[in-house]
C-alpha cells in the first residue's frame, strides 16, 4: 500500500494515508516522497474529503474509519483494483508470483530492464537497493510487479495478482502458506490457476520445473507458452553459476549473493527479461551489479567481529534457505539464529513442527515467544539446549549478547520491525 501511495503521488495525485505501527523502510520512504502519514484509523479522517479511499487488505470490518466510510456511502476501492484501472491498463506487466523470492526476483527483473535502458516502472514489496525506493512510475510500457496471492481486501477475496493482467509471469514456487485465509495447498493452487487464466496467448509463463504444485496449476489448463526453469527441461543454472537452455550454454552469472535460491531467482528474472527483449548476456551483466533488497540478508552492522544480519524469512522453507545460505558463506563460524514467528500463518502454529528442521544449520536458536497461540518451547524441543525461548524482548537480547563472541553471525529473521532488535543488539555488543 505504501508503494501504491508512491505511484499515485508520482501520477500527480495528492495522497495521504493512515496505518498503525509503520516502521522503516516504508515509513522513511513515505516521508521522503512527501506523503502525509496519519497514525491510526480515526473516523475524523473523512474530513480530508478525498476523491476516493484506497483500501488495503489489513483493513477489516470494525475498523472505525472503514465503518464511517461505509455508513456515509463514500467511494472506496481496493489497492490492486485502483492500480489496475489507473496505471496498469496500457502497460506490459511483468509479474512475479510464488511463495518465496517474489521481492528479490522482482528487484532483479526491474534492475535488468533498467540496466538495458528500458526504464521500467515497478511496485515491489521491499526496497531494492539499486533503486532506493519500492515503487516507480515511468512513461515506458514496462512495469514489474510483485504479484501476491494474499486476498485483495475484506470486500474482495480474490488474490491480489488477479487484478494485474500480466503479459509475462514468473511462477517461482508454490507451497502452503497464509493459513489464515487458505484451507490447504489446493486452495492456493486454484488462485494460481486463476492467474494463469489471465495471461494472454502472446505472453509467457516462466515456471519452476521442480514444483509439482505448479505442474498441477498449469495442467488445469493453460493458453500461454510456458518455459520451465530449475527442472529436468528448459533453463538451468549449476553450482558454478553457468546457465544453460536445454543444455546450450548461455553464459555465467558473476556476483556475490549467497544461496541456491538466489541463483534460481536470478535465472527466472533473466528468462522474464529475455521475453521483454533483453538478451541473457545483457541480463547477466546487469546482475553483476545487482544489490540485494533491504531486509534480505542485509548486514545491519559489525561490532567486535560479530556481524548482525536482517532477513525477512518467516516461513520454514524460507528460514531453512536463509540459514543454509549463510552457512555456506560462513563455513565453520557460528550462526546465532533469532526468530520472531510473526506472520499470521506462524502465529496459528500450522508450521511449528517444521521449525526445528528449518533451523538445523544454526548453532544457537533464539525465539521470541510473544502472543503466540502455541508453545514455542515444545515446538523447538528437538533442538535441545541449542534453543532459547523468551517472551520478553529485552531478556531475549540479553541472552543473545551473553553468548555472542567474535566471529559469530547473528541472523535476525522476522517479517516485522521486531521491536528495533537490530540496533539494540548492536548497542549491546559494543560492551563485549
Amino acid at each position: 500500500m505504501g508503494g501504491i501511495a508512491v505511484l499515485a503521488k508520482q501520477a500527480g495525485h495528492r495522497v495521504t494515508g493512515c496505518d498503525a505501527n509503520v516502521y522503516p523502510p516504508m515509513s522513511t520512504q513515505l516521508e521522503a516522497q512527501g506523503i502525509e502519514l496519519i497514525e491510526g484509523f480515526g473516523p475524523e479522517q473523512i474530513t480530508l474529503q478525498p476523491d476516493i479511499f484506497v483500501i488495503g487488505n489489513v483493513v477489516s470490518r470494525g475498523n472505525p474509519l472503514m465503518e464511517e466510510i461505509l455508513n456515509r456511502n463514500l467511494p472506496y476501492i481496493s489497492g490492486p483494483q485502483w492500480l489496475a484501472q489507473n496505471l496498469l491498463q496500457a502497460k506490459w506487466v511483468l509479474a512475479v508470483a510464488g511463495t518465496h523470492g517474489k521481492t528479490t526476483t522482482s528487484s532483479m527483473l526491474a534492475w535488468i530492464l533498467e540496466y538495458a535502458g528500458l526504464n521500467p516502472g515497478f511496485l515491489i514489496g521491499g526496497v531494492p537497493q539499486n533503486f532506493g525506493l519500492s515503487a516507480r512510475l515511468t512513461d515506458t510500457p514496462f512495469f514489474v510487479i510483485e504479484a501476491d496471492e494474499y486476498d485483495t481486501a475484506f470486500f474482495d477475496k480474490r488474490s491480489k495478482f488477479i487484478h494485474y493482467r500480466p503479459r509475462t509471469v514468473i511462477l517461482n514456487n508454490l507451497e502452503f502458506d497464509h493459513a489464515d485465509i487458505f484451507a490447504d495447498l489446493a486452495a492456493i493452487e486454484t488462485q494460481f490457476h486463476h492467474l494463469v487464466r489471465t495471461v494472454p496467448s502472446n505472453g509467457l509463463i516462466i515456471s519452476n520445473g521442480r514444483a509439482d504444485s505448479l505442474k498441477r496449476v498449469i495442467n488445469h489448463g493453460c493458453w500461454t507458452p510456458v518455459e520451465l526453469f530449475a527442472g529436468a527441461d528448459g533453463w538451468n543454472i549449476d553450482a558454478d553459476n553457468r546457465i544453460t537452455f536445454y543444455g546450450e550454454a548461455h553464459g555465467e552469472l558473476k556476483w556475490e549473493l549467497m544461496g541456491e535460491h538466489n541463483r534460481l531467482n536470478a535465472l527466472a528474472a533473466l528468462v522474464a527479461a529475455r521475453h521483454a527483449g533483453v538478451p541473457v548476456a545483457r541480463g547477466l551483466a546487469a546482475l553483476s551489479e545487482f544489490k540485494n533488497v533491504k531486509r534480505r540478508m542485509e548486514v545491519r552492522g559489525v561490532v567486535n567481529g560479530i556481524t548482525v544480519y536482517d532477513d525477512f524469512a518467516h516461513h520454514p522453507t524460507a528460514i531453512a534457505t536463509t540459514v543454509s545460505g549463510l552457512r555456506a558463506e560462513a563455513g565453520s563460524a557460528r550462526i546465532l539464529a533469532v526468530l520472531e514467528p510473526r506472520s499470521n500463518t506462524m502465529k496459528l502454529g500450522v508450521m511449528k513442527n517444521a521449525l526445528p528442521d528449518s533451523l538445523k544449520d544454526a548453532d544457537k536458536v533464539f525465539c521470541y515467544d510473544f502472543n503466540l497461540g502455541w508453545d514455542a518451547r515444545a515446538a523447538l524441543a528437538p533442538l535441545g539446549d541449542r534453543a532459547i525461548i523468551k517472551d520478553d524482548l529485552n531478556e531475549l537480547i540479553d541472552a543473545i549478547v551473553a553468548v555472542a563472541r567474535p566471529g559469530d553471525n547473528i541472523l535476525v529473521m522476522s517479517n516485522g520491525g521486531f521491536g528495533g532488535i537490530h540496533e539494540k543488539l548492536l548497542q549491546g555488543l559494543v560492551g563485549l
